[in-house]
């Protein structure tokens, strides 16, 4: 395990994310909430927060860290047939959180598979990824802008997206 205790607490933020790829009946029935096992959203969302409180336990060097948030949205594409998962980690601490949102996402879509998978034994978890992190002393990262964004701008975005994230779970659930 890496010596972080002369590293400096600081507001650190990772947000990860993987795609479910799954047949258009199977989408329909998790929008519709016509699974077996119930409110497959509801639960994965659960389960991505236990998950990345639970890192540390499941990834053997991660240091235990004070979690402050954790988010979990869902946005559903029924042109694609997939469902995007998208963890969300928050801490002030001395190391980041970007294992903690990817076991996030991981988990959220593999409770999404196991929910799903008497109707569709062929759902693919796929591209889970860092999508940004911020804090600490490498700063601002975010996949695919190859320049590092303000700190600042990243928080913007973040609860943006989060909102947006809110606003389109709640209307899938109407």
């Amino acid at each position: 395990m890496v010596d972080v205790s002369a590293k400096s607490e600081t507001v650190r933020e990772a947000a990860a994310r993987v795609t479910l790829k799954m047949k258009a009946a199977t989408l329909a029935a998790v929008r519709a909430g016509q699974l077996a096992k119930g409110d497959v959203l509801g639960v994965a969302r659960t389960a991505g927060i236990m998950a990345a409180k639970r890192t540390p336990d499941l990834i053997p060097l991660c240091h235990p860290l004070r979690i402050t948030g954790v988010d979990v949205d869902f946005s559903l594409d029924a042109r694609r047939s997939t469902i995007t998962v998208l963890a969300r980690v928050r801490t002030v601490d001395k190391t980041g959180v970007e294992m903690e949102a990817l076991t996030a996402a991981a988990v959220a879509g593999l409770t999404v598979y196991d929910m799903a998978k008497a109707v569709d034994k062929g759902i693919v978890l796929t591209d889970l990824c860092l999508v940004e992190k911020s804090g600490g002393k490498s700063g601002p990262w975010t996949r695919g802008s190859g320049l590092a964004r303000r700190s600042s701008g990243l928080a913007r975005r973040s609860s943006g997206l989060a909102r947006r994230s809110r606003r389109r779970a709640e209307r899938i659930q109407e």
